[in-house]
């Protein structure tokens, strides 16, 4: 299906791997202990900006005129992750089209997590050892929606950005993915998978 493609490029949290529960479980106790609002509507349009944007984007939203460190944040939402991914983390369908190119395609994860979460991660998930590149929003100038990420890792597997395919599942993913000159593919439209990452509750 994807074998006229030169690499494969996997967005991670909501579309490789099944984080959503982690990551809302992660930002819901962040935001309450630094009093931010937890807005789900807010959250889950930001599925896929990295957290320090995200509570920048927040503070802003919402006028708070508290002094708010994103980079403490930051720091206090990782170490949530760090200590509980193991009890939330699972691969998604698409494992099986890594398994499928693997050794034969090119493969990297760019991804809005850091880099060493992202590694954590998949280690976690047994498939950190399938890729060749993971690109995380650390590793760049620009991340998501800017193509900065894909862009680093098109060129870390040394594959041109026209022959690469990347999967995503959020809008700012599939932004970056288009701005990149890259073809992307909506997981949810394509795999029928569901990032269940502040869900609406009605």
């Amino acid at each position: 299906m994807y074998s006229h493609f030169g690499g494969l490029i996997f967005d991670m949290d909501g579309t490789l791997i099944d984080s959503g529960a982690l990551h809302q479980f992660a930002w819901t106790s962040a935001l309450e202990n630094y009093q931010l609002p937890v807005d789900p509507v807010l959250m889950r349009s930001l599925a896929g900006v990295p957290t320090k944007e995200t509570v920048e984007i927040v503070v802003k939203t919402f006028n708070i005129q508290a002094d708010i460190d994103p980079e403490e944040v930051n720091t206090f939402k990782e170490a949530l992750v760090h200590e509980h991914f193991k009890d939330y983390v699972k691969t998604t369908a698409l494992e099986s089209i890594v398994l499928q190119y693997h050794g034969i395609k090119p493969l990297a994860v760019g991804t809005g997590a850091y880099t060493e979460e992202a590694k954590n991660i998949l280690e976690a998930c047994n498939i950190l050892h399938l890729f060749d590149a993971v690109i995380g929003a650390d590793q760049v100038a620009n991340p998501k929606p800017a193509a900065d990420t894909f862009l680093k890792a098109a060129e870390s597997i040394a594959v041109k950005p026209e022959e690469c395919v990347v999967f995503e599942d959020s809008v700012y993913g599939l932004q970056a993915a288009r701005a990149a000159g890259m073809h992307a593919v909506d997981v949810l439209e394509t795999h029928n998978i569901i990032n269940d990452y502040f869900l609406p509750t009605t």
